[in-house]
């Protein structure tokens, strides 16, 4: 064999060696996002409020028993957690890793959580899922509303479950969702929704929230340069809500770009994260 070729196959190698290597890591290494939420209507004793947002995890697991982001999740020192559905998968029926991942993250701060399409998959799995996650403390918010206070003042945590709990159809979830938010929103109190999918803002906006928590689109799975998400479920290719901050009106958007996978087992450049909001007063 020509010396040319050899070379050639030896570089070919080492190129397709290297490429799995940076796919393997950008898909286990979760990095901690953190974004800065300024608003003039936040009350001042919420001044540096931290919240932690998971999403879509997929029952995935990153390290033994979840411990690799349970400790990246300490580090943030979290106010509160959030929970923005997919903590299970439909392909999969076992919920022990779900359940391990929110053992643990109870013991760093309160938690609250809202199931997404996924749950809505399993109804049996998710029945025994928010039984096992209420007997440990986590606070599971389908429809309901809790109080946050801080200093004498008080902010309200808005939780739906996903749209397809109640109706398949998607062209009805806006109607849906109206009529939840306003049975649920208080006027008087600043309101901070977890909701799984993005794509619903302008419903959400319409509905008078002033801070939404969202993941679903899984940061478009395949992210290009000065471009962004590729493709994202329920918005198609290059989705206007891939990840990060997004404003209309006077609602602002927090979107997670996931941890886990469904579907599609592999993210491109596109690393699974921890969110970390920092809330600020203008």
């Amino acid at each position: 064999m020509k010396k040319k070729t050899i070379l050639g196959l030896c570089l070919a190698s080492a190129l397709a060696a290297g490429t799995a290597g940076w796919l393997w890591w950008g898909n286990r290494a979760v990095m901690v996002h953190t974004i800065s939420v300024t608003d003039r209507n936040l009350p001042h004793a919420f001044e540096g409020f931290r919240i932690a947002q998971i999403s879509d995890l997929h029952n995935e697991v990153f390290g033994a028993g979840n411990g690799q982001l349970l400790t990246l999740l300490a580090e943030t020192k979290p106010d509160v957690i959030v929970i923005t559905g997919d903590l299970i998968d439909s392909r999969h029926t076992d919920v022990d890793a779900a359940l391990e991942f929110a053992r643990g993250a109870v013991e760093l701060a309160p938690v609250y959580y809202v199931p997404g399409n996924h749950e809505s998959r399993l109804p049996e799995e998710f029945w025994m899922l928010e039984r096992s996650l209420d007997q440990m403390g986590v606070h599971v918010l389908c429809g309901e509303r809790a109080i946050l206070t801080r200093q004498g003042a008080a902010i309200a945590l808005i939780g739906v479950d996903d749209p397809t709990f109640q109706d398949k159809n998607s062209a009805r979830w806006p109607e849906l969702l109206e009529a939840e938010l306003e049975r649920l929103r208080d006027e008087e109190l600043y309101s901070i929704l977890l909701i799984h999918r993005p794509e619903l803002l302008e419903t959400y906006a319409k509905a008078g929230m002033n801070l939404v928590f969202s993941g679903h689109a899984h940061g478009g799975q395949v992210r290009l340069p000065f471009v962004g998400g590729v493709i994202a479920p329920n918005q198609g290719f290059f989705p206007q809500y891939d990840g990060g901050l997004y404003t209309l009106g006077d609602t602002q958007m927090v979107v997670s770009r996931g941890l886990g996978n469904s579907l599609v087992p592999l993210r491109v450049n596109n690393r699974p994260e921890i969110v970390l909001a920092e809330l600020h007063c203008e």
